[in-house]
């Protein structure tokens, strides 16, 4: 009997390791599918439009004439709307993350933790809502600028919508530092804000990183908020009170209507292609510094 319930321990063992490796390489495959089909597409479009025209130019401009597609608005806009909510976000949730780690009374922390996390459950249409009657309007009357749709407007709303992300992340990084380090730190005489932020923030450095990343990868990433917040002109902005389009909001907005297989289609197709490769850098960056941390504190 004992020798029967062994055997069958062995065989359901046996069975989710193979499930989980299964599950593992469909994933990949997937994943690998999506960049094939990207990159496939981009070969067509890549065909009638020269390279060097899609990288250098500075229009985009589909419908017109001359047919001018040049990723290079759509990069400095997503790069600036990104670039605005990490500016924003960044100290905010390495400083929350410390307080909520190291400083908040349980009561709060048990408060403030789930009501951080719920903003991740909010859905990115009703944060653009938000920018449109809220904070784009603010934004016009703070600046005396007669449209407040703008990359600063998606960057605040970015910031918001990341913000969940890097904090939980670095209260993780931050709390997997050793306790002995500060036990050390504060045996020697420095203070707790000298030890928080000489001792155990920079030993929480790989997993802090890792959190900005991933942050970052979440802000290049979203389509309905930008889409609805920035004001969607596809020209290369001079800062961020200017209206831009990002990349996902450009896809969002002109899949729907492109002709199947013109030179328009074959055109999102390349731009996704790129977006899929930085986003895909930024994470396997942030999945680097991730492990550094695992391998630091094992």
């Amino acid at each position: 009997m004992r020798d029967s319930n062994i055997r069958r321990r062995e065989r359901i063992d046996t069975f989710f390791k193979y499930l989980f490796e299964v599950t593992g390489y469909v994933t990949i495959a997937l994943l690998g599918g999506i960049f094939f089909m990207l990159v496939y597409n981009s070969v067509s479009f890549f065909a009638e439009i020269s390279p060097v025209d899609f990288f250098t130019g500075n229009q985009w401009e589909p419908e017109s004439s001359e047919g001018k597609y040049s990723i290079v608005p759509l990069v400095i806009s997503t790069g600036l709307v990104a670039l605005g909510s990490m500016i924003i976000a960044v100290p905010l949730g390495i400083l929350c993350a410390v307080y909520l780690a190291e400083l908040a009374p349980t009561r709060v922390r048990n408060i403030l933790k789930p009501a951080i996390e719920m903003l991740a459950a909010i859905p990115s249409v009703a944060i653009g809502f938000l920018g449109i009657v809220l904070v784009g309007p603010g934004i016009a009357k703070l600046f005396g600028i007669q449209n407040g749709l703008n990359a600063l407007n998606g960057s605040v709303l970015l910031a918001v919508m990341a913000l969940p992300t890097i904090i939980t992340i670095c209260e993780d990084a931050i709390n997997a530092v050793p306790k002995t380090y500060k036990e050390a730190s504060l045996a020697l005489g420095a203070d707790t804000w000298k030890t928080l932020f000489k001792v155990i923030v920079p030993a929480a450095a790989p997993g802090i990183i890792a959190a900005v990343m991933l942050g970052l990868g979440r802000a290049l990433g979203e389509t309905m908020t930008v889409l609805m917040a920035t004001g969607n002109a596809s020209a290369i902005p001079c800062g961020f009170l200017d209206s831009v389009r990002t990349i996902t909001a450009t896809i969002a907005i002109e899949m729907g209507e492109v002709p199947y297989k013109t030179t328009h289609y074959f055109a999102l197709f390349a731009i996704a292609a790129v977006l899929f490769i930085i986003t895909l850098v930024i994470n396997l960056i942030g999945e680097y510094f991730a492990n550094r941390r695992r391998r630091f504190h094992a």
